[in-house]
């Protein structure tokens, strides 16, 4: 992934995860607060984090990384839209932050190998 691409996943990890620092240091993101919207808000951040694994899927991630997104993304959305226990975890699931790891993972790999062959 081009360095500009993963500084946007970044940022939009960011926002949707850790954007405002509570006291106690814990962080939450619009995932979180625009998921206590009934009906809506989870559906309205699962759509959005489709951005994250759309652009790892761009960039070439393997399809064994694209399905653990996807699968955070799912969980997320889906665990999120439960009343008031699904509102408690999406503050602390994370599936945008979890997801640009799985990003940065495959980078790193990439890196490796690329660095073995120009020896």
């Amino acid at each position: 992934m081009p360095q500009e691409n993963l500084s946007s996943a970044e940022n939009f990890s960011r926002l949707m995860d850790q954007a405002i620092r509570l006291p106690g240091g814990f962080r939450i993101g619009l995932d979180g607060i625009i998921g206590l919207i009934p009906g809506v808000g989870d559906a309205a951040t699962g759509l959005a984090s489709l951005w994250l694994l759309n652009e790892a899927h761009r960039q070439g991630l393997p399809k064994s990384a694209l399905m653990r997104m996807g699968g955070n993304i799912l969980i997320d959305t889906t665990l999120g839209a439960i009343p008031v226990v699904g509102d408690v975890f999406d503050f602390f699931w994370k599936s945008n932050t979890r997801n640009l790891r799985i990003i940065e993972k495959h980078r790193l790999k990439q890196a490796r190998a690329e660095s073995r062959t120009a020896r």
